[in-house]
């Protein structure tokens, strides 16, 4: 039986996306020692290193501007349902990260006059984007980031480390355990905090343009520690993924930023422009919210005025070839050779805090600041503040404890799961891969962009078979060396509870509000004004929409 590889520190954190680096930077400027984990390599997977362009941050720089007016920009988004604390956190906080960010040395684009160039994005009242370039502002980001991390003595980086539970003792967070992705061995940290920045449940749906390893295992995770979530019923649809023709090398949401900054025309199967018809003012600069402009799309696809594959066109014939050649540069030698988002997840308070003790939350994986409605380019900066904030008040925390209170009795069980699944099992029943495959194919199907009541309490009894029936006979070879099998398995031990909490959340609400639409109750309704709480009890999840206090931790 493999001894686990034991680790001490003072705050662990999991998830190596820029809310993880900044978490693991602002924990050790307050004097903690830090791990940081991920399943991958550390500041180069997660959503983070593939934003592409803005960065909204009230500086001022190209016009007026003030965090007051970002923060009701913001709550306009949310559709009534942001936890305005939250929120102002965000926009309070995103200028004074974009400036240390270029103390880092991202070089932020600029205008003539020499100031950091700031664009107007859809639902902004304000210039108040910033960015390095068209195609890559997320991955300087995480470069920069990468870069402090490595250099920083006080965080120890540890990649191919997956986390599969949080240890609680005494409704306490202790640490945490996972296994080592390459050869199989179990991991036990010792932690005074946990702070978690796992991102989204992204790969749970057919059609992504994120990176296959969000697969909504923060959720499980804090679940399974006695954490509550928030708002998880509202998953943004992005509207602008590529689908035709075909080009190696360039992301498909490379078209958000091009349509907004070069004015590029929506235009259906027909030849037409359609906005107008779903509440879009006329004219080349459009200013939809992307709940908005995914319901138009949605629903001139469904009225057979769509593309032949399934879209809408995206149409650059009014603006002068050299315009486009000096804004999109090498990006047209790819033309010529050839993202969801989630608005919910775990509930915490200013401090980035659950209602587990010791148990903290940033970027994606944090739910309120948003409500029904994330606004285009708060992600990146939600991902910064709140990864700065919950990595100082997890060492602040940390720092309150004498020595990280291990308990091998509270670890054991986690342990011998990782243990027992090493050596295989289940030969003829299901993988893991193809039960992903059917997960993936049922969310988008019943839990997509529009909803109706048979088809999600279809995707919840199947979601519910999967977890209590299928999952725990699934098939796993007994591979010691990067079994993707294994990691699949624990990516949906934790994910399935984040696609059954997504169904149960969106059966519950019985209207359509900003990403969240249901076809059978397609108007907004002032009795679910309110955000809708979700938790386990007993093995089984449960709903409200009353705000009540943490209930524990579950079994």
């Amino acid at each position: 039986m493999d001894d686990p590889i034991h680790i001490e520190t003072d705050v662990l954190v999991a998830g190596g996306g820029a809310a993880g680096m900044f978490a693991a930077i602002a924990a050790a400027r307050a004097g903690a020692r830090i791990v940081l984990i991920d399943k991958n390599v550390v500041g180069r997977g997660g959503a983070s290193i593939m934003a592409q362009m803005t960065c909204a941050a009230a500086l001022g720089e190209a016009e007026p501007d003030d965090p007051q007016v970002h923060l009701e920009d913001t709550l306009a988004a949310g559709r009534g349902l942001c936890n305005e604390a939250l929120a102002a956190l965000l926009c309070e906080g995103a200028p004074a990260r974009i400036r240390e960010l270029e103390d880092f040395k991202v070089n932020w684009a600029r205008a003539e006059n020499g100031r950091i160039n700031q664009v107007k994005a859809p639902g902004h009242s304000r210039r108040r984007c910033v960015y390095v370039d068209y195609l890559s502002t997320g991955a300087a980001i995480c470069a920069a980031l990468r870069n402090k991390v490595s250099r920083n003595v006080a965080i120890r980086r540890l990649s191919n480390v997956s986390l599969t539970d949080v240890v609680t003792r005494e409704g306490e967070t202790i640490g945490a355990v996972g296994f080592d992705v390459a050869t199989a061995q179990p991991v036990a940290i010792a932690a005074r905090a946990v702070v978690l920045c796992l991102g989204g449940m992204t790969k749970m749906f057919a059609r992504t343009t994120s990176p296959n390893n969000l697969a909504g295992e923060g959720i499980g995770i804090a679940l399974r520690a006695g954490a509550r979530l928030i708002d998880l019923e509202f998953l943004q649809f992005y509207p602008n993924g590529h689908l035709a023709p075909r080009m190696v090398g360039l992301d498909p949401t490379t078209w958000e930023p091009t349509r907004v900054k070069l004015g590029g025309r929506l235009l259906n199967g027909d030849g037409e422009e359609f906005l107008h018809h779903y509440g879009e003012a006329e004219g080349e600069a459009y200013g939809t919210a992307r709940d908005i402009l995914t319901h138009a799309i949605f629903k001139e696809v469904a009225a057979g005025r769509g593309s032949p594959h399934g879209g809408v066109y995206l149409s650059f014939q009014h603006i002068a070839k050299g315009a486009l050649e000096a804004a999109l540069g090498p990006v047209n030698d790819i033309f010529k050779r050839n993202n969801i988002d989630q608005m919910g997840g775990i509930e915490v308070d200013a401090d980035m805090a659950s209602c587990v003790a010791g148990l903290y939350a940033a970027g994606e994986l944090v739910g309120g600041a948003n409500g029904a409605n994330r606004l285009s380019g708060n992600a990146l900066p939600e991902a910064m503040v709140f990864g700065d904030r919950a990595g100082d008040r997890a060492a602040r925390y940390a720092s309150g404890k004498a020595v990280p209170r291990w308990h091998n009795g509270a670890a054991t069980p986690h342990l011998d799961r990782v243990r027992a699944l090493c050596v295989g099992r289940g030969k003829g029943a299901a993988s893991p891969g193809a039960l992903m495959h059917e997960l993936k194919q049922l969310m988008w199907r019943k839990v997509g962009p529009f909803r109706n009541a048979e088809g999600l309490a279809q995707a919840l009894d199947r979601i519910r078979a999967m977890r209590e029936r299928d999952l725990p006979e699934a098939a796993v070879p007994a591979e010691r060396v990067h079994n993707a099998s294994l990691v699949e398995l624990f990516e949906l031990r934790s994910g399935l509870y984040a696609a059954e909490a997504l169904a149960l959340a969106a059966l519950n609400r019985r209207e359509s509000r900003g990403a969240h639409q249901r076809d059978d109750f397609p108007d907004t309704r002032s009795e679910f004004a309110t955000s809708q709480h979700l938790w386990l009890a007993d093995g089984r999840l449960r709903s409200s929409f009353e705000h009540d206090r943490c209930t524990g931790r579950a079994d």
